[in-house]
């Protein structure tokens, strides 16, 4: 597929061409404004691809109804938003028809029932507009359990540790694992290459709108075929 934004005469991709597998995680990598934020938001059609086609289970996602398409895909932005109310409606936002045992295994799952259990009100505690009442990490935790809830086939996160400590990224780390065993298609756009490295079965590293590197983590860190690749790689490990 290529890409260009509303009135712009620049393709912001070019000629991108990849399968991401269930039960795999795919990482993306590149330097600011290489396009990869611009994939994850392509896959849910919050934008439509210029031409080419962009394939789920072998069918155009242009011929899946938007609600249908939405229903299988989980969601994590880069700044988790959460909304007034309370961790619970947040949680349900996207599946409000499911059950509190639900709620609590996906909760589980993103290792954040220790912070929520730790509230006063639990999964009642009021949530102010934004979450400003709420820590970066407790934010981005509730922003995983959102996107879980959906009960997805595929998972995006676009840059999921940029707001949490080092604890923090170990304990996302330890998620990321558990989902992919569960056969969740998983991508993930991180700037973060030790993260990156460890949790991805598949690095593709984007460069101007193109994939430069496809590879094996083994293959991309350690035997990098691009210039552009090594000097990226320079800078950041």
């Amino acid at each position: 597929v290529s890409f260009r934004y509303p009135d712009s005469d620049e393709e912001v991709l070019s000629d991108i061409s990849f399968t991401a597998e269930p039960g795999k995680t795919t990482a993306i990598i590149g330097s600011t404004g290489s396009g990869k934020s611009t994939i994850v938001n392509l896959i849910p059609r919050f934008y439509d691809v210029t031409s080419g086609n962009l394939l789920i289970d072998g069918v155009d996602i242009k011929d899946i109804a938007n609600k249908d398409l939405r229903k299988i895909i989980g969601f994590v932005p880069q700044k988790g938003i959460l909304f007034s109310g309370t961790i619970e409606s947040n949680i349900k936002y996207g599946n409000p028809n499911m059950s509190d045992e639900q709620m609590i295994e996906a909760a589980q799952i993103a290792q954040a029932t220790e912070f929520i259990e730790s509230k006063p009100e639990k999964y009642q505690e009021p949530i102010a507009q934004g979450g400003s009442n709420v820590s970066g990490g407790q934010k981005q935790r509730v922003a995983i359990i959102r996107a879980l809830a959906m009960n997805p086939e595929i998972l995006l996160f676009d840059e999921p540790t940029s707001a949490l400590d080092p604890e923090m990224v170990g304990e996302v780390l330890d998620v990321m694992k558990k989902l992919a065993g569960e056969g969740i298609t998983m991508l993930i756009v991180t700037h973060e290459m030790g993260f990156a490295r460890e949790v991805s079965d598949r690095v593709l590293f984007f460069d101007q709108g193109a994939i430069l590197e496809d590879g094996s983590p083994e293959e991309v860190f350690e035997k990098p075929q691009h210039k552009r690749t090594k000097e990226f790689l320079a800078k950041i490990l």
